[in-house]
């Protein structure tokens, strides 16, 4: 391998990112060692992406790291050669050339020897994270046809695909986000490689699983793509058997005639506009994930779902637990998909009801997801329509507003403590809502006289 030199634009310009790690690379080169920028961040600039971080390998052992950083460093992960470099506000990994042992856990190797780059490159998952480049001389240096594929748009195992997915089973998933995100094909062998290999996801832990996955939900321009590969690949079915179940689930063709439960729900994953909201992505990914299992086929042969949102819902948060989705993303998108239906109903609800429904912390979510649903089936915004005038015409005032009459109220009007100072609660706040009085006093006389006339 011979070194070229290939300006990179994305590494020339005044940036505090690459200033600081300008800097940390330095200072490894004026001790006598080499320092490189490494894998991602060389992918990324070629490909003229933004620049989320920049990690360094160098031929500096961790402890002379750790010496010329010394207070300013982080020993997470020193058994493997990483040492972090503290430059606030960034974190640099400086990472010593390693050749990796055998791999016993599916993810991380048992030893490690330290070595030269061209081995180091050798060692990790895709050739086009395998890139190096030299911020000193301008030099990429490219020991595994990365940039070949970069031009190309691949996706290929660094050496035999069945040992790099043997030796870190996440890689499955990797292979294809990046796929996905970067808008590139997989590698037939790569393919061919990861669908062997799909019962080792059983071993990676349901964290990971559920953070590779978000990030294709909301990284990749058209999140529809990782699922059908994910499908292809036989991996979908390994960790969210609830969403491969919704492929060939036909629906009535007078409100989706866009096709069935897996084609609408693409269709609104890839509608969510960049940057795209987990949650968000979450709820369109689940909304109909109910479906399936309450289908039902009447005489006519129209399918239809009864109750499928509440239990949709239980789905859910099931599956977001199995996952380990983050408790309030869970309990947000678990009531999206509870009342995705009752959208339908806003226009005869009752206006202490529809307050309530309009001013739920979970309505604008649930408001975007309504909009994705009708968006790509049917095409009827008129619900929609219905519930953002009626937000405007509280536009002047909460939609929930404080509440007139509180517990203290109805104890000073005689009531005793218990379930019947609830009941009034609900009933007062009610009136309040549905402007049956004009003012507090109003709605206490009204209380008061009500209280009286159920005295015996």
């Amino acid at each position: 391998m011979t070194p070229t030199c290939h300006h990179l634009p994305q590494f020339e310009h005044a940036d505090p990112l690459l200033s600081a790690a300008g800097e940390v690379a330095a200072t490894l080169r004026t001790a006598g060692h080499l320092a490189l920028f490494a894998g991602g961040c060389v992918r990324d600039a070629l490909l003229g992406r933004p620049l989320k971080d920049i990690d360094i390998a160098t031929s500096a052992t961790p402890d002379e790291v750790e010496q010329l950083f010394a207070g300013a460093t982080v020993a997470v992960g020193k058994a493997f050669g990483v040492i972090v470099v503290c430059r606030p506000p960034h974190t640099f990994e400086v990472a010593t050339f390693r050749a990796d042992g055998d791999y016993r856990d599916g993810r991380r190797p048992d030893t490690v020897r330290f070595t030269d780059a061209a081995e180091d490159a050798r060692r990790r998952d895709f050739t086009i994270n395998g890139l190096f480049y030299d911020p000193a001389s301008g030099e990429m240096l490219d020991f595994i046809q990365g940039r070949a594929d970069l031009a190309a748009g691949i996706v290929r195992a660094i050496g035999a695909p069945a040992l790099r997915f043997q030796e870190d089973h996440l890689r499955l998933l990797r292979a294809v986000r990046f796929t996905a995100v970067l808008g590139f094909r997989l590698d037939p062998a790569t393919a061919a490689a990861a669908r062997a290999a799909a019962p080792l996801l059983a071993d990676v832990s349901a964290e990971r699983i559920g953070m590779e996955f978000t990030r294709m939900l909301c990284e990749a321009p058209r999140p529809s793509e990782a699922l059908e590969l994910l499908g292809e690949l036989d991996l979908l079915p390994r960790f969210l058997p609830e969403v491969a179940a919704l492929r060939g689930v036909a629906q009535p063709p007078a409100y989706h005639p866009e096709g069935d439960v897996w084609t609408h729900t693409c269709l609104m994953l890839d509608a969510i506009p960049a940057p795209r909201d987990p949650t968000l992505a979450y709820a369109a990914l689940l909304h109909d994930v109910g479906k399936p299992p309450t289908l039902l086929c009447g005489p006519d042969g129209v399918p239809r779902f009864p109750s499928h949102a509440p239990v949709g819902a239980a789905m859910a948060r099931a599956i977001l637990l199995r996952l380990k989705r983050p408790s309030d993303l869970i309990e947000a998108v678990v009531i999206a998909v509870d009342r995705h239906m009752t959208f339908v109903t806003l226009p005869e609800m009752r206006p202490a009801k529809l307050r309530r429904f309009l001013g739920s912390p979970t309505f604008p979510l649930e408001l975007a997801l309504h909009k994705l649903d009708v968006t790509n089936s049917h095409g009827k915004l008129e619900i929609a329509v219905f519930a953002e005038q009626k937000i405007a015409e509280f536009a002047a005032e909460p939609v929930l507003p404080e509440a007139w009459i509180k517990g203290r109220d109805l104890l000073a009007l005689g009531l005793k403590p218990g379930p019947r100072v609830g009941q009034w609660l609900v009933h007062a706040y009610d009136a309040q809502l549905e402007a049956r009085f004009p003012d507090r006093e109003a709605l206490r006389d009204w209380i008061r006289q009500s209280l009286a006339a159920e005295t015996p």
